[in-house]
């Protein structure tokens, strides 16, 4: 199995903890940071051994950070983590949103932010600092929350400010997250195929998000979850259940 998920690579081993399954068998459900987001989970065909994404120790490859970060777990080995320069991106949102609160993830550490985030939101450890000194350095991943701004606005502001040179996803909230320009669950999913010699049009994808648009449409199968926005569910080669109704569950007993 390959999971493939917008957490930080800090907080993926505590999501294999919580599941019920041994390592390497198939079928998953997981959370996300970010509002309302459940997981995606992206796998291959049923194979003898450990499943696949799984190496031969069991261990499982895992898309985190939107695509930006791909590891093993356990225990966590980053194998490839894509940054980008976000100062003048984040600059100019500030200019719109000053009150926001930014975070930077610090890969398989937790996040550096300018103020407190609402509870939950976020995890691992954190610690607060200057805005321009969240951004000295290229990241793998920036997080933008206004908790005075609504989905509509943030969906607004970015396509009015445009937002070139990365990619960025609108969460269920005011919640934007901005990635390296090219990279989405569905880069960094095709390297890991690459990496395990899975073909394209093997590989099952589930996701309820607008981070996982280019994951479902890349995926051999993709599937939304049916508390997926319009536009993801439209996406999707098909709808399962919602994740109150043990929706990926559903999709994966179709194949395993």
């Amino acid at each position: 199995m390959v999971l493939s998920t917008g957490r930080s690579a800090f907080s993926i081993g505590s999501v294999w903890d919580q599941l019920d399954l041994p390592r390497g068998d198939h079928g998953s459900r997981t959370e996300t940071d970010g509002p309302g987001n459940d997981g995606s989970v992206a796998d291959g065909p049923e194979t003898d051994g450990p499943g696949p994404g799984a190496g031969s120790d069991g261990t499982v490859l895992t898309v985190a950070s939107n695509g930006s970060v791909v590891f093993s777990y356990p225990p966590v080995e980053v194998l490839s983590a894509t940054t980008f320069d976000a100062r003048e991106i984040v600059t100019k949102l500030m200019e719109h949103v000053p009150d926001a609160a930014v975070a930077v993830e610090e890969v398989g550490v937790g996040y550096r932010l300018n103020r407190p985030f609402p509870e939950g939101e976020i995890n691992g450890a954190m610690r607060i600092e200057p805005i321009e000194d969240l951004v000295a350095e290229p990241v793998t991943r920036v997080i933008i929350r206004d908790p005075h701004s609504s989905e509509e606005e943030f969906v607004a502001l970015a396509e009015r400010l445009g937002l070139h040179g990365t990619n960025y996803f609108i969460g269920w909230t005011a919640w934007l997250d901005l990635a390296p320009e090219g990279v989405s669950k569905a880069s960094a999913l095709a390297d890991v195929c690459d990496r395990l010699g899975v073909a394209q049009a093997d590989v099952l994808a589930i996701g309820d998000g607008r981070n996982d648009l280019e994951m479902l449409r890349w995926a051999g199968r993709g599937v939304a979850m049916g508390q997926a926005p319009l536009e993801v569910q439209e996406a999707a080669d098909d709808v399962t259940r919602t994740v109150d109704e043990d929706g990926v569950a559903h999709e994966l007993a179709r194949w395993f």
